[in-house]
Formats: structure tokens, sequence, C-alpha cells
């Protein structure tokens, strides 16, 4: 599980941007439209466009790194590549123009999962036109039923549920974190419209530094500190390969049972997400919790890094990590991004989420670096996880939809189990 008001000046700006859009594609009925797949260099450096043209006068849309985007399509840098496959698509109008892109990917280790075979579709981006969404969904679909799938969710990453994924359908006027999909709302009219429906919410919250929370929650933490077995830790960037599996023993005890998805971590898959985040995590922000010396609980967080990204226009060359560096050094990135929260279940109800929570309140209060944290992916399905926040009273600035779309309109649709 991941996790922490609109002013009227940002809702008359969503209201004059939905217009802007609406009015450009009443003004360009695109009888004439072309799909092509993506192969060439050319090809790819025009779906990387796409996203720029869309959002070019969005003053909250911050560009995803190229590189990270590029990562998810290189067999050589996604292992799902070794399960699965990936395709995408750029779109363009009669005179040549840029109007949309869209990716299909099938993981044959879950497509299987589900009621229905099931494929994913992502990377949507595309103008207000139905006729133009449609085609590009259709592309997806038929794809997909290459493969024998009978489903497809939609917008999803290939790879993890921590970037990349779900449609945001209510923004309360922040600037997205660091790779969360970010997209304009009339999205939502589209995706309904083909027939995708609501399989689950993901929510993101957004706390303060001097945000004051329940007496209950400080009563939690010392009565944990003080009781015998158990121990907060921060992360010792030394002795990395310690934590990694900490954090491996603890995830794959955490989700087991959890999700219809799962797929247990490796010691190479965790040291390979480590080392990635070595040159960015910051050890005070990463909390550890053991029992009697055994792995029990972790709360990882991040530097929301989009705070320093919005300045490199999705291009981390060398001009752009200049550009990373310096703000870093000024200190720009002020808010923590909680990446993702798990406790092995024979400790859970015993108060460590809450306890996790205040070590990192008084981590943050002890030093002047950071003021706001964003929690997110907390999914509609998880009510433990809801309820707790919703003791901690944090505002919730970011909904989200994974949506799913049925191939055979009679076949019966269910939204995602709750988890105990």
């Amino acid at each position: 599980m991941i996790f922490w008001q609109i002013p009227a000046l940002s809702q008359n700006f969503l209201l004059l941007q939905s217009f802007e859009y609406n009015s450009w594609a009443d003004a360009h009925k695109f009888t004439h439209m072309h799909i092509k797949e993506v192969v060439t260099t050319s090809d790819r450096r025009d779906f990387l466009r796409v996203p720029r043209i869309i959002y070019r006068n969005d003053p909250n849309w911050i560009s995803h790194l190229d590189r990270d985007i590029e990562a998810v399509f290189d067999p050589a840098m996604n292992n799902h590549f070794q399960h699965g496959e990936a395709v995408r698509w750029i779109m363009k109008d009669a005179g040549g123009n840029l109007i949309g892109r869209v990716a299909a990917f099938i993981n044959r280790q879950l497509a299987t999962t589900h009621d229905q075979p099931t494929g994913g579709m992502g990377f949507f981006e595309c103008v207000n036109d139905k006729d133009a969404a449609f085609a590009l969904f259709d592309k997806c679909k038929d794809w997909l039923e290459g493969f024998g799938m009978e489903a497809m969710e939609g917008p999803v990453n290939f790879g993890e549920k921590d970037r990349f994924w779900g449609l945001l359908v209510r923004n309360q006027g922040y600037k997205p974190p660091y790779r969360m999909n970010y997209n304009p709302l009339y999205y939502k009219e589209l995706f309904e419209a083909y027939g995708f429906r609501n399989f689950y919410e993901q929510y993101v919250f957004r706390g303060q530094r001097d945000k004051k929370f329940h007496p209950l929650f400080e009563k939690k933490y010392r009565r944990l500190i003080e009781s015998d077995g158990y121990s907060f830790q921060t992360l010792d960037k030394k002795n990395l390969e310690k934590y990694a599996h900490d954090f491996m023993t603890i995830y794959n005890e955490a989700w087991k049972d959890s999700h219809q998805h799962f797929k247990p971590l490796s010691i190479n898959d965790v040291m390979k997400i480590f080392n990635s985040m070595k040159s960015i995590i910051d050890p005070e922000i990463v909390i550890f919790v053991y029992y009697k010396d055994q792995p029990v609980a972790f709360f990882i967080n991040i530097p929301e890094l989009n705070q320093l990204f919005s300045y490199v226009k999705g291009k981390l060359n060398f001009l752009g990590k200049l550009k990373f560096l310096f703000y870093r050094w000024l200190g720009e990135c002020h808010t923590i991004y909680g990446l993702v929260f798990g406790i092995v279940p024979e400790h859970r109800g015993k108060g460590i989420e809450s306890a996790m929570v205040m070590k990192l309140r008084n981590i943050v209060l002890s030093s002047n670096r950071y003021y706001d944290m964003y929690i997110s992916w907390i999914g509609d399905f998880n009510r433990k996880m809801i309820r707790l926040i919703e003791a901690m009273e944090l505002e919730k600035i970011f909904i989200l939809v994974t949506y799913k779309k049925l191939f055979d309109p009679d076949a019966k649709f269910e939204r995602h189990p709750v988890l105990d």
C-alpha cells in the first residue's frame, strides 16, 4: 500500500482549461487520423512530445522524465518483458500534427489472475475528441484480443503500481508528485464513454508539519517505544544490504495474502530499488520497526522530487542534472513523499502505523528541511489504511481511478475486492 482546496482561482483555471480544449476540438474535427506504431527514433521522440502539446497551457503540469518513460519500454531496463510484451502508438491528424498517443501491454503472469484474462493500457494522451480517443482505445483492445485477453485495465503501467498508474479525476489545485499520472479532467468523460468502469480508486493525501494529531497517536507511540521488544531505526546507507533484506522480509510477509496479483520480491529486486534511490534518499525519513531484533514494519519516504524536476522539463541530460543539483542545493525540495508503508500481519493492530507517523513527525519537527508531506496510493479497497488517514485528518488532494473495460458487454463486472 502506498500513500498523506481548490482555490477559486484554480477552479476558474480548470474551467477555462476545459473550455479551451473543448473549443479547440470543436474547431478541429479529426475526420482523417493516422495511428502509427512507435518503431523509429523519430517515433519515440514524437511519443514523448505529445504531452508537451496537450499540457502546453497547464501551469500545474510537470513533465515526466523522458528517461523514466523510455525505461518502461526498454527490455534491457524493464524485467516485465521477461513474461510480457508492450507496444505503443502515436496519432496524427491529416496535417501531420500530433494529437494523441497510447500504449498496451500484457503480463502473462498476471493476465489470468482475473475473472477475465486481462491486459493493460496506459500512457494515454489525447486531444478532447471522442473519435480520436476511441480510435486509440480500439487499437489497444484489438491488440490485446490478439493475445486472448477479454478485458483491459487502464491507465496502468507496464511495471510497478507506484508510478504511471490511474486516471486523475479530482485535483485540489496541486502540482503532481513524481511519477504520478496527471491529466486533463475531460479524460474521465472519454474513458467512461468508451465503456471503462471504475475498478478502484487511489487517493493522495497531504499533511503539514504543524498539523496537530490526536493525543492518542502520541500515546500509542510512547507505549510502543517504552514497551519491551519494539525499537525504531532510520536507514543507514553504509549498511544498505541489511536494510534491503529487512525490507524484503517485511514486504513479502505483509503483502502475501493481500493482493490477488502479489509476487514476492527477491533480494536482487530490492537491491535494484535501493541502489536506484541511493542518490536521492534521505535516510532520516526512512523508518524501520523491529520487535526483538526482527523486522516487522517500514515506512519508506523520499523527498518529493518533482519540486526539483519541474526545472528540468523532462530532460535529465547534463544541463538538467546541473539544474537538479543546483535547486536541491538551494533547498527547493521541502516536501516528503510517502512511498510505501508495510506491517507484517501478526504485528498489526498494535498501533505501529500511528507510531511510525509520530516518529516521522518528530523527525520533521526537529529539522528545518521539510514543511509538508504527501501520502500516496491508498486504494479505496484498503479500508484500514483509510481509517488511519481519516483519524489523522489529512487533506485528500488527488483522486485517481483505475478503470476496467470488459470486452464482452454481457460479462459481469465486479470492483476490486476489499482487503481484510
